[in-house]
């Protein structure tokens, strides 16, 4: 790992230069083939260059630049090259929605945005519309330059933009000015404090209340580094990158841990459903990956159950384990044979899939966080945690549970999850109230997650502390534990339980024959699925408290709206 003087992202940046220089950086996968080498020699005079160009842009300290793209080598230039300009980055989902956007631009006010021939598009469409903020729509695109991160590749060129064939109009023509600038004192950049802000990272929260979370230089490398004691990344490892960078879950673990280790990260040129990226996998074999749980999960109830459940080892009891063990080695050889550490974090992973993860030592790690905590609070190797727990919390981060109004009545030592370290965020941006709603008077983070440990010390998270619903009893019923056992059946997509108007519980439910031909080849169809789902509803309720019994089942005829990272949008659905 790096041994760093400052911990700043620039710092990072050109030590990361001198030290693996040769070494690959960064590639990308298409047509069965990696394209687009970066090494990291290059990846260090690719982001100087690039904060100069911002600076002829007029971009200044500490002013915000807008990264609109899909993940891919350019995206990580941009992002260390708009922190050696001394400015801010802000991420954005590509899959965020114009409006969403619009409102991010007119909250963080940038004064640059960098996006690509994909994203151009919307952009253009952004930006013709104009936005909320107080610049007229008319003087748009000259208040806000946009540069097209295709073109990073030719930097070596006098053209460092290209236009779109979407909106050429909204790009910054610099042609010719650039060997100049290179050629004066410009590389003379800001020097970077490390609590200073470094990025902005707006979320898209489950309770519809996104908001602009300020991380520091600090927090993004103390996280990374105290991730890689989990991880134990090498400069032989292949990282294989399919969330997407503008979460910080992928941003810190991903990119910035791997940059650390002098490791190489492969991006796809495609979306990552787990059928178009498993070829892809087997060829890249990579070695570490982080995925969400909904990934594993549709690999696991698609294509590994159905051949385990089927098996004649798997039918006798005393032969079992062996099925599952066998069962999880081809899943081990579908990625690729060489992957020894797949980071699952984002969301609650189902249990009958960890289950099987754990049964069939799948080099699996489980962690928990949140955008707020840069993202890591807890985490551990594979291997080296407890059955259903998150891991422990990092060295040098303090947890602790502090009971909360809406958790009365909760069994044990459960209470809401509280953070203090390194690692928790500096605050909302331009917006104090939130600030402070979001700590404690003593100085902790509040997560709205609840939580207990045991007595080894490992952390295990029960769900939002705003979904607990309150039976007609008084006991606390954790609708997140119902939905997974929900998950757990090839009739259901997506699930997601809430009061009904009288108060009873409900399930509302997508079926997977609507979007899945699996279940429709084993004789479930959209005429029978209500029939199968009420046969299930009663099957299920013989494993719930009779307080948590679902008393009836709505079917969904639209998929649910989710996060980035497979989370349902709870909020839309009150």
């Amino acid at each position: 790992m790096i041994s760093l003087l400052k911990q700043t992202l620039s710092e990072l940046s050109q030590r990361a230069a001198m030290k693996f220089k040769d070494r690959t950086a960064f590639e990308i996968y298409r047509d069965e083939c990696t394209y687009d080498r970066v090494t990291y020699r290059e990846f260090g005079g690719m982001t100087r260059r690039f904060a100069s160009l911002l600076a002829s842009l007029g971009v200044k300290p500490a002013d915000r630049v807008m990264i609109i793209a899909e993940n891919r080598p350019e995206w990580a230039i941009a992002y260390f090259g708009i922190a050696q300009a001394g400015a801010v980055s802000v991420p954005a989902l590509i899959d965020f929605s114009c409006e969403q956007i619009k409102g991010i631009i007119s909250h963080a006010q940038p004064s640059a945005i960098c996006g690509t021939e994909k994203t151009m598009p919307k952009i253009a469409e952004i930006l013709g519309e104009g936005t909320a903020s107080d610049i007229p729509a008319r003087d748009m695109q000259a208040a806000i330059p946009v540069v097209c991160l295709d073109s990073i590749k030719n930097m070596h060129k006098d053209t460092y933009t290209q236009k779109s064939e979407a909106d050429a109009s909204i790009l910054v023509s610099i042609r010719g000015r650039m060997k100049r600038l290179f050629l004066s004192d410009r590389d003379r950049f800001p020097d970077m404090e490390e609590d200073g802000l470094a990025t902005i990272v707006y979320t898209s929260g489950t309770l519809g209340d996104s908001k602009g979370v300020m991380l520091s230089n600090r927090n993004l490398l103390w996280t990374a580094q105290a991730a890689l004691k989990k991880m134990n990344i090498y400069p032989r490892d292949r990282c294989l990158s399919i969330i997407p960078l503008a979460h910080t879950y992928e941003c810190t673990m991903g990119l910035i841990s791997a940059i650390l280790s002098g490791a190489s990260i492969v991006y796809l040129d495609r979306h990552p459903s787990p059928s178009a990226m498993m070829g892809a996998i087997q060829t890249l074999k990579p070695t570490v990956m982080l995925a969400v749980p909904l990934f594993i999960e549709k690999i696991y109830y698609f294509r590994i159950a159905p051949r385990l459940f089927k098996s004649s080892l798997y039918r006798f009891p005393f032969t079992r384990r062996l099925a599952i063990l066998f069962a999880g080695r081809k899943l081990l050889s579908s990625f690729g044979g060489g992957l020894r550490f797949l980071g699952v974090g984002g969301a609650p992973l189902s249990e009958e899939v960890e289950r099987f993860l754990w049964k069939s030592q799948f080099p699996y790690s489980p962690g928990y966080g949140l955008t707020e905590a840069s993202p890591l609070v807890a985490g551990a190797a594979p291997y080296r945690f407890r059955f259903r727990s998150a891991g422990r919390p990092l060295a040098g981060v303090e947890v602790r549970l502090a009971p909360d109004a809406n958790a009365s009545g909760t069994a044990g030592a459960c209470g809401e999850i509280q953070v203090r370290g390194p690692n928790v965020m500096l605050g909302y941006y331009r917006n104090e109230l939130k600030t402070r709603e979001a700590f404690t008077e003593d100085g902790w983070l509040k997560t709205g997650d609840l939580g207990c440990f045991d007595r080894k010390g490992y952390l295990y998270i029960r769900g939002r502390i705003k979904n607990i619903i309150l039976s007609p009893s008084g006991e606390n019923i954790y609708p997140e534990e119902i939905e997974m056992l929900l998950g757990q059946s090839p009739l259901v997509e997506d699930a997601l339980v809430r009061p009904g108007k009288n108060g009873e519980l409900v399930a509302f439910i997508f079926p997977a024959v609507f979007v899945q031909s699996e279940t429709a080849a084993a004789g479930f169809s959209s005429e029978n699925i209500a029939e199968k789902l009420e046969e299930f509803r009663r099957s299920l309720n013989k494993r719930l408290a009779t307080f948590s019994r679902i008393d009836r089942i709505e079917i969904m005829k639209k998929p649910f709206e989710k996060t980035p990272t497979g989370k349902i949008k709870r909020f839309l659905y009150v």
